[in-house]
């Protein structure tokens, strides 16, 4: 009887007509040819395990590929000693299952089937999820493509903790994913953690996929690292199959924003910001927001991290919340939480704000992003602002300046100064956007000093004394923080000069004289004054503001007001005139920091006449000008404080992943 073989062959058959009409090969892929046009590293033994029949997909050798379509169905005619010996495998398959594993080749994530086409081919029309294998993996050279770079994270990953089933599509997931799990990809993962992970990845993608997951498009164990960043994973094994499911309901538009290729919307300027449409449904959204008055004002929480007396930073932001209370008088109310700097405190300042009926929560550093999201999930009808920039959350709004435009001023300034043609540069996050501050400030001092060497420091660093190095290396013109911290005033910040013979004598830092040059000045006033009026007149919820599968990133500069520079009295009135000049420029459009050729430490970036970069390019650069003398550092010789906040928020290390 071939009962069987012959249903099984009508749906190869209809695979074979279908490819052959849509012009693709029809027969599954040969990995013999498509290594031809691949350099390979090694091939690595990797035992013998289960492995999931969706990612079996080719043949090793071209021998017996034309007997299967694609999808691995029978398309020789019955009668054959071929069918026969399906059809023999599928009662064995029935009567006792298939015990003998096959042999494969695994390349990038996907299987090649030396030894056991039939067996593959049998189990793939039972039904059955998974199979026996003998796997040999082939290791492509390495490279700095995409694909590679992560299919290499990918073997990192598999090193402590083996399984097939939990590939990503972009490496950063994978340190993402142990960071949840409290794990690393250099140590082995403890089989409990293992199997409790399995149990929850199994739970999620049967419900997920239920429910419609696939047809977003989203690779499944990326949904689940979505579902982790805001869910518990005992959440998976503990609750029923409806409270998964709506816990799943809650973030699907964050599914959707990951499944967007172009899924972070930059908002470049207050007027694109405000932009809503004339249509019916725009003006119906501005008639349904609530009509704030001095009776009934608007509530924003300002959720810091710190104390404002104690940072920089949060200094900054508390006098941008006094400037709003002020600029709206009565029409906008604050409320200020101090010292959020852990999850817990986090969610329960969130939880005060959601009862103080606040209707903006803005959280103030990119390490407060996870909880952030945790809690927008679980306040849908809360706005929610973080001051980051390149995260793609469509629960919660981020926002930051275009920085590196006074920077790239700045630096022009400083190398008018230093005569040694040495500038210092000191740097606090590896985060999104400091990079492209460093190099437009690289770039500004080459355009005055082509001999300038921008000296690089990182404050954040371990066991660090910037100020010592800065003065044992020549260096006497430094770019420091941009602000005086409110109890220990100094005036080493913003552009700043020491006195060469002083500095060189060993004098000690009380007894040095520092000229101040010129400070960026960080309006956050008049940041959250744009914001906070799309949230009045109503463009903040407008429908063509809107959009489930983006999230949306403010990032404003200079022509927008909310960044500049202060310039010292002393200064000639020649660097007054350069300054002015610049600034005009950039406002204009006609001056940009990376216009025409670029060149990184490694080589050319940019051609003279290639097009610009784009915002993204700029936002998420992980290069430094050919001027720079230093590095990008490593997560593992930073403070714990900079590594809670680089991993939400860091520039990728690519040799890291590449090691």
């Amino acid at each position: 009887m071939q009962e069987d073989y012959l249903a099984a062959r009508k749906i190869g058959q209809k695979e074979y007509k279908k490819a052959v009409i849509e012009g693709k090969n029809p027969y599954p892929p040969v990995l013999d040819e498509i290594l031809k046009n691949v350099d390979v590293l090694a091939q690595v033994p990797v035992g013998t395990m289960e492995i999931p029949l969706y990612m079996v997909v080719g043949t090793k050798t071209a021998g017996r590929t034309t007997a299967f379509s694609h999808g691995f169905m029978p398309i020789l005619k019955e009668g054959t000693e071929f069918a026969a010996k399906w059809q023999n495998l599928y009662d064995a398959q029935n009567n006792e299952g298939i015990r003998d594993p096959v042999k494969v080749y695994e390349f990038m994530n996907r299987f090649y089937v030396l030894e056991g086409n039939k067996r593959v081919s049998v189990s793939k029309y039972v039904g059955l999820n998974s199979i026996m294998a003998d796997i040999t993996r082939v290791l492509p050279k390495r490279s700095d493509v995409p694909e590679t770079r992560t299919y290499y994270s990918f073997v990192k990953f598999f090193n402590v903790f083996p399984d097939y089933e939990l590939h990503f599509s972009d490496s950063e997931l994978y340190v993402r994913f142990a960071e949840l799990m409290g794990q690393n990809l250099t140590d082995p993962w403890p089989e409990e953690v293992q199997l409790t992970v399995r149990a929850a990845f199994a739970s999620f993608k049967r419900i997920f996929t239920l429910h419609g997951g696939k047809r977003l498009g989203i690779n499944t164990a990326d949904a689940f690292v979505i579902y982790l960043m805001v869910y518990p994973i005992k959440t998976l094994l503990d609750e029923t199959d409806s409270e998964i499911a709506t816990r799943i309901e809650r973030i699907w538009n964050e599914f959707r924003t990951q499944t967007n290729r172009n899924n972070i919307a930059v908002v470049e300027s207050p007027d694109e910001a405000r932009r809503t449409g004339q249509g019916i449904m725009d003006v119906l959204d501005i008639l349904k927001i609530p009509q704030y008055t001095l009776k009934h004002p608007l509530r924003v929480a300002f959720i810091y991290d710190k104390n404002p007396d104690d940072s920089r930073w949060i200094y900054g932001h508390e006098l941008g919340r006094n400037y709003i209370e002020s600029r709206f008088a009565g029409l906008v109310e604050t409320i200020r939480f101090d010292n959020c700097s852990t999850d817990e405190k986090l969610a329960k300042a969130i939880c005060a704000a959601a009862a103080d009926e606040d209707s903006l929560i803005i959280t103030t550093s990119p390490a407060q992003m996870p909880e952030t999201l945790r809690n927008a999930v679980e306040y849908p009808n809360i706005r929610f602002l973080n001051c980051s920039i390149n995260l793609s959350h469509s629960a919660v709004r981020t926002y930051y300046a275009r920085m590196h435009e006074v920077r790239f001023i700045l630096g022009a300034l400083a190398a008018t100064v230093a005569t040694n043609h040495r500038i210092g540069y000191l740097s606090d996050y590896p985060i999104y956007g400091v990079i492209a501050g460093i190099n437009a400030f690289a770039a500004g001092a080459s355009l005055v000093d082509p001999e300038a060497k921008i000296i690089l420091k990182w404050s954040t660093k371990k066991d660090t004394d910037w100020e010592r190095e800065f003065r044992e290396e020549g260096v006497y013109v430094i770019s420091g923080p941009d602000m005086i911290k409110p109890q220990a005033q100094s005036r080493e910040y913003g552009l700043y000069q020491l006195d060469p013979l002083e500095a060189a004598s060993g004098a000690s830092e009380d007894e040095l004289t520092i000229r101040n040059i010129a400070a960026p000045v960080m309006d956050w006033g008049k940041y959250y004054e744009l914001i906070i009026r799309t949230i009045l007149d109503g463009s903040w919820d407008a429908k063509t503001s809107v959009t489930h599968d983006r999230a949306i990133n403010y990032w404003y500069g200079m022509e927008s007001g909310v960044i500049d520079i202060i310039l010292s009295e002393h200064l000639p009135y020649t660097s007054g005139k350069l300054v002015n000049l610049m600034k005009r420029g950039i406002i204009n459009g006609v001056l940009k920091p990376f216009d025409g050729e670029l060149h990184s430490q490694t080589g050319i970036i940019k051609k003279e006449d290639d097009p610009d970069l784009t915002p993204e390019e700029i936002i998420t650069m992980d290069w430094l000008c050919e001027n720079v003398v230093g590095e990008i550092p490593a997560a593992e010789g930073l403070s714990e404080e900079a590594k809670n906040t680089i991993r939400v928020s860091g520039v990728e290390e690519k040799s890291e992943v590449l090691q």
